[in-house]
């Protein structure tokens, strides 16, 4: 019952007759009837009269009624309105005889009319899940009447229901256009809609990705997350932990993977050249090779190092190299070669605890970004149960507490992990910022101010952490502190001039404050800049270009994202948001209107 009346609410069915329309269709022929039965009955015992009046009277109804009769339009709209009452008491197949009779006697000049019929008709297929004829009928409809919101939701639903997920997701978008993004239902429709698409296109893209070789900030960035990295801490940098050191050969870092060196891995792994090209006396291994690269930012060549080094029989360093190998297929966007390589270092039994345990901790984030809640936090779990004093276990088991919005979780493992690496800025940093969302949450001023308190003392002893300076600038952002928070992201640009992130957040801050678009795009076109593979870019400024009108170079935008994206499932996020401007450009060109602009929600 329920069903049904959310059916009828929303389906465009009339709600049956109105008073004068019962007593003219209904109650004069039933009143003519019971005249003639009376008669009848008593001319049986006398005869006729001849009063003139009475006769009058029923020829001037019969008349009328022969007269609303011989109007195609009334006798369809008459047939319709038996059909809304067999729609109302669920008798869908004589509905549909009604609508159908209504459609054969309509004028085809009365086009509004004609395709309400066929959008009730459809509305009755409907419920039969005949949506074949479902999509024919509000078809025909919007042949008639282009704009007919409820024939095109209807028709959404229904292509949905056959599975043309793009055809769907172009009708229920124009219909949230034509509604000026108000109506809840369509909305939500439109998301779930463009979730399933991008999900299926992500499936099938992921597959036959083209690695892409991050850059170096990005590179950087990622290993600064991590106080007790195996590999890194083996080097013995100057700079700390994420930061090789730099070189006159680090600007090879930029150049893309050489992949024409064709010299067998074991063969290369037998014969290592110098710095002078004549052979070694002493062998260096590929994986100490791989570690002078990563020294010096030739981040290129790793990967067939690490393989190299992998596949020589009783290599000293096999499980080094498979986690190395594995966290650049995973910067690179390779994470089923990145699953492979951390599932056989996790089943090496005598493999370093430490380099066991960082590799699950990236393999369980890995599975976070899959959508594999459950297996990632066991991940974590078996990871401080063998290595319960690594502070980068908590640290990043924090961050997926906070990602699934376990807040209260998140903080106790972040004080967990400053109280195991009290040196280390970053985990106090994002300490700050998981008490600072926890009493934003709980809208507690006393615990505000506690947090913000707690972050400058923090900026202070750490005065070179640029992600406490954006982190930092994002809280005071949710606050509306506007120049502040401009002042704090200008010092983290400072600190980490070629972070493209930070320029796009600084722009969406210029955004919310002054609502200068140009402003903004210029911000966020400088992180392109100083980092051509800044995804977060790409996937904004496309963002912006939607909302500008702009949608040709929007979908350009968001392709470049799509190629840049690391996992699938940023890639579906992606893809979702290139198919929502597709649509909307199809829409806007196929209707003659104008997408709502940011310029108009301003």
């Amino acid at each position: 019952m329920m069903a049904a009346k959310i059916a009828r609410s929303s389906g465009g069915v009339t709600e049956g007759w109105s008073k004068w329309q019962i007593a003219f269709a209904v109650g004069t022929p039933i009143a003519i009837g019971a005249g003639i039965l009376y008669y009848r009955s008593r001319s049986r015992s006398r005869q006729r009269t001849t009063d003139s009046k009475p006769k009058d009277a029923k020829k001037s109804a019969e008349d009328h009624q022969k007269q609303q009769v011989a109007d195609p339009l009334e006798r369809a709209q008459i047939a319709k309105n038996k059909g809304n009452k067999y729609f109302k008491g669920h008798k869908y197949k004589e509905a549909i005889a009604c609508y159908t009779e209504a459609i054969s006697i309509c004028p085809p000049e009365s086009k509004k009319d004609l395709a309400t019929f066929y959008q009730n008709r459809a509305a009755a297929y409907e419920h039969l899940e005949n949506y074949e004829q479902v999509v024919g009928d509000c078809t025909k409809a919007l042949d008639l009447n282009s704009k007919y919101i409820k024939a095109l939701f209807r028709r959404a639903k229904a292509f949905e229901q056959k599975g043309d997920l793009t055809s769907c997701l172009e009708d229920v978008t124009a219909v949230c256009i034509l509604e000026g993004f108000q109506n809840q239902q369509s909305l939500l429709m439109a998301d779930r809609v463009l979730r399933e698409l991008g999900k299926a296109k992500a499936d099938a893209a992921y597959k036959n990705r083209v690695p892409v070789e991050p850059s170096p900030q990005f590179i950087l960035t990622y290993f600064s997350a991590f106080a007790n990295d195996p590999i890194l801490n083996s080097l013995s940098m100057d700079k700390g932990a994420g930061e090789p050191t730099d070189s006159a050969e680090s600007s090879e870092a930029s150049e893309p993977e050489k992949h024409q060196d064709e010299t067998p891995e074991k063969e290369m792994a037998e014969e290592i050249i110098d710095g002078d090209g004549g052979k070694n006396t002493t062998k260096t291994s590929p994986f100490q090779e791989a570690l002078e690269c990563l020294r010096h930012k030739r981040y290129h060549k790793i990967v067939h190092l690490c393989s190299t080094e992998i596949v020589l029989s009783n290599s000293p360093h096999l499980s080094e190299a498979l986690l190395l190998r594995a966290t650049f297929y995973l910067l690179r966007g390779e994470g089923n070669k990145a699953l492979e390589d951390f599932d056989r270092l996790i089943d090496i039994s005598v493999a370093d605890k430490r380099v066991r345990s960082n590799a699950l901790i990236k393999r369980g984030s890995l599975k976070m970004q899959n959508g594999q809640q459950a297996e990632a936090l066991n991940d974590f779990a078996t990871a401080i149960k063998d290595d319960p004093e690594n502070s980068d276990i908590y640290h990043h088991r924090g961050q997926l507490h906070l990602l699934i919005d376990k807040v209260e979780e998140a903080l106790k493992d972040f004080q967990k992990s400053v109280t195991l690496s009290p040196e280390f800025a970053v985990a106090h940093v994002q300490k700050c910022y998981t008490e600072y969302r926890l009493a934003f949450a709980r809208h507690n001023q006393v615990e505000l101010q506690n947090a913000m308190k707690s972050f400058e003392d923090t900026l202070e002893k750490f005065v070179d952490c640029a992600e406490g300076y954006a982190l930092y600038g994002q809280a005071l952002c949710d606050q509306q502190m506007f120049a502040k928070a401009d002042e704090n992201f200008k010092k983290a640009m400072q600190l980490e001039a070629d972070n493209g992130n930070i320029y796009v957040h600084r722009g969406l801050l210029r955004l919310q404050w002054k609502q200068n678009i140009d402003e903004a795009s210029r911000l966020i076109n400088q992180a392109l800049e100083v980092d051509d593979k800044c995804e977060f870019a790409y996937e904004t400024l496309g963002t912006i270009e939607v909302q500008r009108g702009n949608l040709s170079k929007a979908i350009d935008l968001f392709n470049k994202a799509i190629n840049l994206a690391k996992t699938e499932v940023e890639m579906a996020h992606l893809f979702s948001l290139l198919d929502a401007a597709i649509a909307q450009s199809r829409v806007a060109s196929k209707f003659g209107i104008n997408v709502p602009t940011i310029s108009s929600i301003m």
